[in-house]
């Protein structure tokens, strides 16, 4: 079992960082984990021990290395390093700053980081506004060279300040043409311009408002600072002491109160109007609960209006530092929900479409269906029917282009489907590390809903003030519950899509390369038609329009099936030879033909007790404190009636059973979790017994052994298997005689587990081949000679009967192992990675623990076991899905889901490089700044430069080799 990659959108992101020089962008989470993206394939991972929040990011300038500070106030070196010719993220040293004995903790709380261009130190600006400096790589505390807040007020006009401005350090910015000077930031106004080298303050300059943050323009003439009070100031940098005026302070959405400007830009462009961007700055009163980031440019202005919480934000522009102009190209934007990339070089300015960190949750997903091997033909559709509706997107390259992805390309093309709660069905391309978005199918507009599909969030009033426009996918809001989809079924061959809903709608599609307008046909299937004395208590079916519906190109629908009641749809099957599709919910399964578009048969499951299956999803919180009373009272009556059978002196079979009745009776009110759940064999009376779990077509032996023919097999809660013979009329009279379909066999487990699988294998063993995969030449034909098997898999045990009598072959139990349950089962087809010419199938098998069985086919042999999902993540392992070839995914988190593989030659992984850019000659300017002049007095050699580098990368390679190592450490223990 191997971890692969993690696709998605980061679970609870809180620091974003960049580097211009590597191309590289760096997430942190409030879990502890920090993942660097760049080129599509390029991604690394790491993870912090103490699982604390990063709270920021900072890349050392000209490096491969960046610097975490942690909300326990923990410092962290991370380096990519190259092994096994690729690069790896590693921690390198870890560190907290302390200060002296009996300080309080004020006076080492990090608020703001700089590293400083001479790639030696980190200067560190604190809530007691102290400004330690600690030297890199090593972390050691630089105590001669820190700028205490006494220093800083020794040197400011007493009438100008007083002690209490030197508090918390705000920012700290160093001078873009100058590394011997640093721009520091206190949140009560005060920035002052430190002169490293002398230890003075050159410039000091007075804001009236509590700081937020600063910015230097590019060629260090000026510096820009923004405010709590929603205003940004210019502030000229002159080249002799006099005390320096704002040049203009201006509030954007004045004049009434705003919010804080938290983070501003001032880009410079060869036209000579500059960019300014920057977050928050909105009117309190009437948009306080927005989540807004505005680009000024000339007359043009957009406050970009997210839906989730902004987290951080950077520009792209020229890092050259012989250019004269920054030139922005790109902003990106790290929201609480999503990634979102805006094209600054546009007209417009258009969102750009991520190449990986997908907002999979734009609406929380429903359900997953995943599809090997599609054909060329397949994908270059759903591809073009994408791109379609991706028109309003830039066009611009993927501006975060840093690394080399050296992994090989992908075997083959698979798709994985997302049901979502808004209705939508997302096709996403999971053939390689980066899961991306092909297509989007909405069924919304089959039904008719609160909301207008035709509705425009974006419209904008001419005269719209503050100008906002809404972006990003991220909208977690449904129009109706009831559109959630439930089940997906895509014939891969014949390009026919099944999707089920929550409120018993079930739509068959096929793909249309045009926008149409058509009727889509509408059938009942009424599972309840022979019972009599039922009320469904549910959710009403969602109201369809009448007459035709427009659609865009892609899978268009041609008949919805209505379930009667609208009971979630449980269970799904397609055959799109035969031109079926069967569906099953908590009352019973049908089938329905989808080409004469005619219901040719329902069968209902429910027991007499099933009156739980009758009250919908939607209705069971109004009956929960029922239930609680019901089952008190229940327990109260058990211990009575338990004490005068005591007495009465009752034989004890009699007490057992009593004692049985109540703990059955207590179970059907109480919905337990799996793992408390009994492991004896359950009543008939247990709730939801006619649930329908699986539902499966088969071409096999059912009345005899010697005609096979079409078959629909059904398994239900109650440990119940349904078959049934179909007649399917030849194709040339398809459209003349009806689907005729009979129920030959019915199957009662006596274990009565439900029936979570069912497969039948061929006269050599092997699974039935899918639908047209034989047509296409992609497997072997059945074997029809010997004789066929069916498989039944149910939450505790595998069985094998004969077919067509139906006797009991050979079983496989669960319950052995405390509290197992299947939850989920397939057929996994496993190759050699030594030799093409052998491979086997084998069941893969995920329990309710959270581990993963490979069980082989048709011994049932446990092969091997391992764990996978923790127990307690009931969600990732109900989100599971495995693919045909041995891997899998689950969500780790509403936004992420972690692949994995069982298979040796089936692998999915980042394997990348990051190589160390050249560093511009430019940077010669760097070699007389303060920090290495003073690295230089203290040397003891005038050694030059060029042989100090040398010396310390000689060092950092022995100490990076393993044998040197070992042999280091072989001579201490020698001595000791």
């Amino acid at each position: 079992l191997s971890q692969t990659v993690e696709h998605g959108f980061p679970h609870q992101p809180s620091a974003l960082g960049y580097s211009p020089f590597l191309r590289l962008m760096a997430i942190g989470t409030r879990s502890g984990a920090i993942k660097l993206y760049g080129a599509p394939g390029v991604e690394f991972m790491g993870l912090h021990e103490e699982n604390n929040t990063v709270m920021q990011i900072h890349f050392i300038p000209d490096q491969c290395q960046l610097v975490t500070l942690l909300d326990d106030n923990s410092l962290h070196l991370w380096s990519l390093k190259q092994h096994g010719g690729a690069s790896e993220l590693r921690e390198e040293h870890r560190f907290t700053l302390k200060g002296p004995p009996g300080s309080p903790p004020s006076a080492t709380q990090i608020t703001a980081v700089l590293p400083h261009s001479s790639r030696e130190v980190l200067y560190l600006g604190t809530e007691s506004g102290n400004i330690f400096v600690v030297e890199v790589p090593s972390f050691r505390v630089l105590e001669d060279r820190s700028i205490t807040s006494e220093a800083v007020l020794q040197r400011i006009p007493e009438d100008n300040c007083n002690r209490r401005s030197c508090e918390l350090v705000e920012a700290l910015r160093e001078h873009p043409k100058n590394p011997d000077q640093i721009l520091i930031g206190y949140s009560r106004g005060l920035i002052v311009l430190w002169d490293l080298q002398n230890n003075k303050v050159t410039h000091h300059f007075l804001g009236s408002q509590q700081l937020e943050n600063l910015y230097w323009q590019r060629d260090g003439s000026k510096f820009i600072s923004c405010h709590y009070d929603g205003s940004y100031t210019q502030w000229p940098v002159s080249s002799d002491n006099r005390q320096p005026e704002p040049l203009e302070n201006t509030v954007p959405y004045g004049p009434f109160p705003c919010k804080a400007i938290s983070k501003i830009y001032w880009q410079t462009t060869k036209n000579g109007l500059p960019y300014i961007i920057f977050q928050g700055g909105m009117p309190r009163a009437s948009y306080g609960d927005r989540h807004s980031i505005s680009v000024i440019h000339g007359s043009q202005q957009t406050a970009f209006d997210f839906t989730s919480r902004v987290i951080d934000f950077f520009i792209i522009f020229s890092s050259e530092p012989a250019a004269e102009f920054d030139d922005p190209s790109a902003m990106v934007v790290l929201a609480e929900e999503e990634l979102v990339v805006i094209d600054l070089k546009t007209t417009g300015w258009p969102a750009v479409h991520p190449p990986y960190l997908a907002s999979l949750h734009c609406s929380a997903i429903t359900c997953s269906h995943h599809v090997s091997n599609i054909p060329l033909k397949l994908w270059e559709r759903i591809i073009s029917a994408g791109s379609k509706q991706n028109i309003h997107y830039s066009t611009m390259p993927w501006p975060i282009d840093g690394g080399t992805n050296i992994a090989p390309d992908p075997p083959q093309r698979d798709l994985l489907l997302t049901g979502h709660e808004d209705g939508t069905v997302r096709f996403w391309d999971a053939s390689g590390v980066c899961l991306h978005l092909l297509y989007k199918l909405s069924t919304v507009r089959v039904f008719l809903t609160d909301a207008d599909p035709n509705d425009n969030m974006n419209t904008l009033g001419e005269d719209e003030w503050p100008p906002l426009r809404k972006v990003g996918t991220f909208d977690p809001y449904s129009d109706d519950p009831r559109l959630g989809i439930q089940k997906i079924y895509l014939c891969k061959y014949s390009g026919y899509l099944a999707v089920a809903g929550t409120a018993g709608q079930v739509l068959v599609m096929e793909l249309n390369d045009e926008d149409a307008e058509h009727v889509v046909d509408h059938a009942e299937a009424d599972l309840l038609q022979d019972q009599e004395g039922y009320r469904w208590k549910g959710h009403e079916k969602l109201k369809t329009r009448d007459g035709p519906v427009r659609f865009e190109a892609g899978f268009q629908p041609f008949v919805l099936v209505q379930c009667q009641p609208p009971a979630v749809v449980t269970s799904l099957a397609l055959h799109s030879e035969w031109k079926l599709v069967a569906f099953g919910t908590s009352h019973g399964f049908g089938l329905f033909d989808h080409q004469q578009k005619r219901l040719v048969f329902v069968k209902c499951t429910l027991h007499p007790s099933d009156q739980l299956a009758l009250e919908g999803p939607l209705s069971r919180v109004k009956s929960l404190k029922k239930s609680l009373r019901q089952s008190f009272r229940r327990i109260r009556r058990s211990r009575v009636s338990s004490r005068k059978r005591r007495g009465g002196g009752g034989n004890a079979s009699e007490v057992q059973e009593a004692n049985a009745k109540f703990d059955q009776d207590a179970l059907q009110e109480m919905e337990l979790a799996p793992v408390q759940r009994k492991i004896e064999a359950r009543s008939a009376e247990d709730s939801f017994t006619g649930f329908v779990r699986t539902l499966y077509f088969a071409d096999t032996f059912l009345r005899d052994s010697s005609r096979h023919c079409p078959s629909l097999w059904a398994g239900t809660n109650g440990g119940t298997v349904y078959a049934f013979c179909l007649r399917v009329p030849p194709a040339e009279r398809r459209m003349d005689e009806p689907v005729r379909a009979e129920q030959a066999k019915e199957i009662q487990l006596m274990h009565r587990a439900p029936v979570v699988g069912i497969l039948v294998l061929d006269g050599r063993s092997t699974p039935l081949p899918e639908p047209l995969e034989v047509a296409h030449d992609l497997s072997k034909s059945p074997d029809m000679q010997g004789s066929h098997q069916l498989l039944v898999v149910s939450e505790e045990q595998f069985k094998v009967f004969t077919l067509p009598k139906v006797s009991s072959k050979l079983k496989l139990k669960l319950t052995a192992l405390e509290g197992c349950r299947v939850r989920k089962v397939t057929v996994a087809n496993f190759g050699s990675c030594k030799t093409d010419d052998y491979n086997e199938n084998d069941l893969a098998v995920l329990t309710n623990l959270g581990d993963i069985q490979i069980i082989s086919l048709p011994f049932l042999k446990l092969q091997i076991r391992y764990p996978c999902i923790r127990k307690e993540d009931v969600s990732g392992i109900a989100s599971c899905v495995f693919t045909k070839y041995g891997q899998g995914f689950y969500l780790i988190s509403p936004s992420e889901f972690e692949r994995f593989s069982l298979s040796t030659k089936w692998l999915v992984e980042p394997r990348c490089i990051v190589d160390m850019p050249e560093v511009t000659s430019n940077n010669h300017v760097h070699n007389k700044s303060g920090v290495e002049n003073a690295a230089r007095k203290s040397s003891p050699g005038d050694c030059g430069e060029d042989e100090r580098k040398s010396g310390r990368l000689m060092e950092h390679a022995l100490l990076n080799d393993e044998k040197v190592l070992k042999e280091i450490q072989s001579t201490l223990e020698g001595g000791r």
